[in-house]
């Protein structure tokens, strides 16, 4: 699924230009007019949101603005009175102009719904905890904070502790840009966007005002949107299944390649023994796990069905195997730093003609050696958590929008792939492109799920995937691996080794 912005766009409000687009041309082309494209994104919303909060359980306030998100407002208290919900409507009366869809809602909505206009701070309501607060102010075509009786609303909104639904987006966010630390943004428990994810969603910065999000489809142009560039993409379920190659049905084990996994050491032999796991799990055709001695026995004992080289070292790795046999390799898990271990890296670096994915310890040896960045092999995946990529760009960025840019420029200046890991992991590629992941939860910041996901993608290496198609299919198949995990096990009590058992490729 695309996100409609591209980064060479740097003016507020060009997602906006592009969303538009496509409603023009959906418009001209379905046909449909435009006050019906906003009858079906009503209905969509309020299709939504009656699944959530059943008729009689909340009285509904609906919050509107004077433009086409004020329009979807009144749209969607008329609907929702249509089938019994207790409904009051605000108009913020801040502009002597309204919108055209918004009039034409205006008068569709007469005698059927209480609307009274808020012209002054007076007029702003009491906003009750038992309230279903629907926030239909502003949309995403905002290019400047708001301030005035919008914002006098908003904070009086935020003030209470109503339930609070933004339509599209919630009013004060920018969709593709960031906000100030001193704007005053609606904090929304759920948020309902219309056909496509606003980059604003998948920042961290901005969840506090987001909550839970979903899109619904409202029937814009598919053909259009598929023609529209964007370096950002949101990667669903039916994104990734077109990526996995099915298995022919006489194939063997030489079919799926054969992985060598570079981990462990005294001490931290459970991540070697989680990532050959994950990796197991994830389709290879063969794996070897080269570690110290001290995990020679564990390994052999907790996976039985992988290959152990034990290193000549008793605790940690220095020694580099024989590399033409492997498709492909990961390194990092748990090999900790000793000079020894920092030489095998630079080694490996220089030397490997497979593959390679790179995680934790290794990306940090990478990281206190500057000279081993430029080594990288190019379409190696890298895997860092947000601290362990500012320690490989050695500076701390100012905001998400700038963590994105930086990510990009690391990715194609190195000709790899970078997975930054957290809620909604973001896989740069080296085309410039930045893929966002749909699946995963709270309940995998855990020790150990780094590990997982290294397997995974290491499998999927070795299995002849491209880097790129290996990285987005890993990280999405990892989160769909923690949603399973915390159905059954709650995202409090889940640990990584419960991932390793729900990896369903």
């Amino acid at each position: 699924m695309k996100i409609l912005l591209t980064r060479k766009q740097t003016q507020k409000g060009d997602f906006v230009s592009q969303i538009k687009a496509a409603d023009a041309y959906t418009i001209a082309h379905e046909p449909i007019a435009s006050i019906d494209l906003m009858e079906r994104a009503a209905r969509a919303f309020v299709n939504d949101i009656s699944q959530r909060f059943p008729v009689g359980s909340k009285k509904v306030v609906v919050l509107c603005g004077l433009g086409d998100n004020g329009g979807d407002g009144l749209a969607i208290a008329r609907m929702l009175d249509k089938v019994g919900y207790e409904v009051e409507v605000f108009v913020i009366d801040y502009a002597q102009k309204s919108s055209d869809n918004f009039r034409i809602n205006e008068h569709r909505l007469q005698n059927l719904v209480p609307v009274k206009y808020v012209t002054d701070e007076k007029g702003i309501p009491a906003f009750k905890q038992d309230f279903l607060v629907i926030d239909a102010i502003l949309g995403a075509g905002l290019s400047r904070p708001i301030n005035g009786l919008i914002q006098a609303t908003v904070e009086e909104l935020n003030k209470s502790k109503a339930e609070i639904i933004a339509v599209d987006i919630p009013t004060g966010l920018f969709a593709d840009s960031p906000n100030k630390k001193e704007d005053t943004i609606v904090k929304a428990t759920y948020t309902v966007s219309f056909q496509l994810p606003k980059l604003a969603f998948v920042l961290p910065q901005n969840a506090e005002y987001v909550g839970e999000w979903k899109v619904v489809n409202i029937g814009l142009n598919e053909e259009f949107i598929n023609q529209t560039e964007t370096d950002f993409v949101y990667t669903d379920s039916p994104t990734a299944q077109k990526l996995i190659k099915p298995r022919n049905r006489f194939a063997h084990k030489g079919n799926f390649g054969h992985a060598l996994m570079m981990a462990g050491s005294y001490g931290m032999i459970g991540a070697a023994v989680m990532a050959t796991r994950a990796c197991l799990r994830s389709g290879v055709g063969k794996i070897t796990i080269a570690a110290p001695k001290c995990g020679y026995a564990v390994l052999q004992t907790a996976i039985p069905e992988a290959m152990c080289l034990p290193t000549e070292d008793e605790t940690y790795l220095k020694t580099l195997p024989d590399l033409t046999l492997y498709q492909a390799i990961g390194i990092g898990c748990g090999i900790g730093n000793k000079p020894e271990t920092i030489r095998l890296v630079e080694q490996l670096l220089k030397h490997t003609k497979a593959p390679l994915v790179i995680d934790a310890d290794a990306l940090n040896i990478i990281a206190s050696n500057e000279k081993l960045l430029n080594l990288i092999p190019e379409n190696s995946v890298l895997t860092p958590h947000p601290k362990e990529f500012e320690r490989l760009i050695g500076k701390k960025w100012d905001n998400d929008y700038e963590k994105l840019q930086i990510l990009s420029v690391f990715a194609i200046k190195y000709k790899c792939v970078v997975c930054l890991k957290g809620a909604f992991t973001a896989v740069a590629l080296p085309d410039g492109t930045i893929h966002f992941n749909s699946t995963g939860n709270a309940g995998m910041a855990k020790g150990g799920s780094g590990d997982v996901l290294t397997g995974i993608i290491l499998a999927l290496l070795a299995q002849g995937y491209p880097a790129s198609e290996a990285a987005i299919l890993g990280v999405y198949e990892h989160g769909l691996a923690g949603d399973r995990t915390a159905q059954t096990r709650g995202m409090v009590s889940m640990i990584a080794t419960d991932i390793i058992e729900n990896i369903r490729f």
